[in-house]
């Protein structure tokens, strides 16, 4: 019988799933909400208009800019690879861009009315692009074979928080649980750059594990026996060097 705190409702407040999204929705009504008060403010307005500039240069150079790299490393590079969503991601990263581009000139905005209208098209931007996160790609991501939903969001929240993520060299899945362990190594993939790879350790041959790969990854993999059986199995798995990461 499963642990009590694995029993869920699907769907529900108490499926893992359902808790993650509104977790990043959290998140990102807390990033929006905070630069919508930050636009708020009229320089010329203000006491000193070079605080306007400055508060909303580290705001979006700081935790702004923090985010959308948490986000791409974490669930972008989980979606990037399956066909159904490949798409999505270069949408995403496209606007992401923009936004990075658009922070870089805030940065160098030299004064307070210049920053605040930058920071404004800014903020219409992103206000686009969570939504299409949070509408579109969460969903997505729930129904993607190998994607752990609340471990991507909880490494995204490692990352938010100045911490960092392990990227092993050799993943050993033998003492994981059976229904754990494709997420986990469906999440180290996702981290893979192209031309990378890590080796699989298991006790059995994961002959289902490499169709689950061909579903999500059609092409885009590598799959090597370096050992196998018959009590241990090695598979250097890996990203095609022309892949997309």
């Amino acid at each position: 019988m499963a642990p009590s705190s694995e029993i869920y409702i699907e769907s529900t407040d108490t499926d893992p799933a359902v808790r993650a999204q509104s977790a990043l929705h959290h998140t990102q009504q807390r990033l929006q909400g905070r630069l919508a008060t930050l636009t708020e403010v009229e320089p010329e307005a203000a006491e000193a208009g070079e605080s306007v500039r400055a508060a909303l240069t580290e705001f979006c150079a700081g935790e702004l800019r923090r985010y959308l790299s948490a986000a791409d490393r974490t669930l972008y590079a989980t979606a990037s690879g399956a066909a159904e969503t490949r798409l999505l991601v270069r949408g995403l990263r496209t606007t992401g861009g923009m936004l990075d581009r658009d922070v870089d000139l805030l940065s160098a905005a030299g004064d307070a009315a210049s920053a605040t209208t930058l920071a404004r098209a800014i903020e219409a931007v992103l206000r686009a692009h969570l939504a299409v996160e949070r509408n579109v790609l969460l969903p997505a991501l729930v129904g993607l074979p190998g994607a752990d939903l609340p471990a991507l969001v909880g490494d995204l929240d490692t990352l938010l928080a100045g911490g960092t993520l392990e990227d092993p060299a050799v993943v050993d899945v033998r003492e994981i649980p059976h229904g754990r362990r494709h997420p986990r190594i469906f999440a180290r993939f996702a981290r893979l750059a192209p031309g990378e790879s890590f080796t699989l350790v298991n006790n059995h041959d994961p002959k289902p594990l490499r169709r689950e790969f061909q579903a999500a990854h059609p092409d885009a993999f590598t799959w090597e026996y370096v050992e196998s059986g018959p009590e241990r199995w090695q598979i250097r798995i890996g990203r095609e060097a022309g892949a997309d990461a």
